[in-house]
């Protein structure tokens, strides 16, 4: 099961990649680009397909994979006749859509996974199912039992338990009426409320029910709004995380090459959500709804934060060359403030020692991701 999850992860690796790759595709056809490849991997090509004017194909690395523009710099030569359809031509508006295509995808792929997780699989809850009843409490004396689901209080059958919960510790005690499905049958019960001193040092109204806890799945018309509300939550934590990244780059040093414990919400690289996809498809504490419910998650979190790294405003990612296409935007606009005709676009191979720079960087720390997830990996005791 482990390596079934393993190899789950890298085929919805590879899918991400190719979903990245065609919204570059689907946009640079869109304004009449000239896409000449579309490959998945790097390296030899092991299998192509020409179909119109672009190759589709494998290459033998599957480390990526890449949407071949023609024009994307000035000095690119275009076959005679199309040289109206080099990227570096397009406008600026088109080029910003055309290069946030991909990661535009990314959010998109990662909003219907959540949705599939809601509205398909459940995910774990607090379920309005009497587990047990607290003895000498509000509960017990009104006569609760284990086994009774708890379909309405004072009339209300919303399905949000939480909401519910809530109408309990703001009773002030007062006597509700609880209606309740008891072997298929329902009933109604009235119990009031009682202020219970709690663990943690407060209190609040009581009713003194242990509820279940469970795998439960969400209507698809609730889902869709807290597939969009988990979006962004995984978007806001991506952001953090990045904002956070360079100080977390010398904890990973000292626990790669200084034997200390890895970090479970520190820095971790594709082999190490790969072997934590494994831990969770071969958890034996986990349900097989619960398996697959979390490798779901984990796929769908790192669609949205690769989807967010990508939008950084580095080359050589796209989010770099959006900023230069943004750069030559306000230059055309200054341009024409002084009354003079607009300069040319930037050629981005000038800015080829920043990208250098940039590369390597990124290349360190993947290689430094790799040696901390093959000889110190995170461990999630699922």
């Amino acid at each position: 099961m482990q390596l079934l999850g393993i190899f789950g992860f890298i085929f919805a690796l590879l899918f991400s990649v190719m979903i990245h790759e065609f919204g570059h595709y689907l946009t640079a056809r869109r304004y009449g680009m000239k896409v000449s490849e579309f490959f998945l991997g790097f390296g030899k090509r092991i299998w192509s397909h020409q179909r119109g004017e672009t190759e589709f194909g494998l290459k033998a690395i599957p480390a990526g994979g890449y949407c071949r523009i023609e024009g994307m710099t000035p000095t690119d030569v275009m076959p005679e006749g199309e040289e109206s359809r080099a990227f570096y031509r397009a406008s600026s508006g088109r080029k910003l859509i055309v290069l946030g295509a991909g990661s535009f995808l990314h959010f998109v792929l990662g909003y219907i996974l959540l949705f599939i997780l809601l509205a398909g699989i459940g995910i774990n809850q607090v379920l309005p199912v009497v587990d047990s009843v607290v003895a000498k409490s509000a509960a017990a004396e009104a006569g609760f039992q284990k086994g009774d689901e708890i379909l309405a209080i004072d009339g209300n059958r919303s399905t949000d338990w939480e909401s519910q919960l809530s109408k309990i510790r703001d009773s002030s005690g007062r006597t509700l009426t609880f209606t309740i499905l008891r072997g298929g049958v329902e009933q109604e019960i009235k119990a009031a409320p009682r202020m219970t001193n709690i663990d943690d040092g407060s209190s609040r109204y009581v009713l003194g029910i242990i509820n279940e806890f469970g795998t439960k799945r969400i209507s698809p018309i609730t889902s869709l709004g807290t597939a969009a509300k988990l979006t962004w939550r995984f978007t806001s934590a991506s952001v953090t995380s990045l904002v956070q990244l360079p100080t977390k780059i010398p904890a990973l040093i000292g626990q790669t090459f200084g034997g200390e414990k890895r970090d479970e919400n520190g820095l971790v690289g594709v082999v190490g959500v790969a072997r934590v996809s494994g831990q969770a498809a071969s958890s034996g504490n986990l349900s097989t709804s619960e398996r697959l419910g979390t490798f779901i998650l984990i796929v769908a979190s790192l669609n949205i934060f690769v989807g967010l790294f990508n939008l950084l405003p580095l080359l050589p990612l796209d989010g770099g060359h959006m900023a230069v296409a943004i750069a030559d935007e306000i230059r055309a606009f200054i341009a024409r403030l002084r009354g003079r005709v607009r300069p040319a676009p930037i050629n981005v191979q000038v800015l080829t020692p920043v990208t250098a720079v940039v590369f390597v960087i990124l290349a360190a720390l993947t290689v430094l991701l790799l040696i901390a997830d093959i000889f110190n990996p995170i461990s999630l005791n699922l």
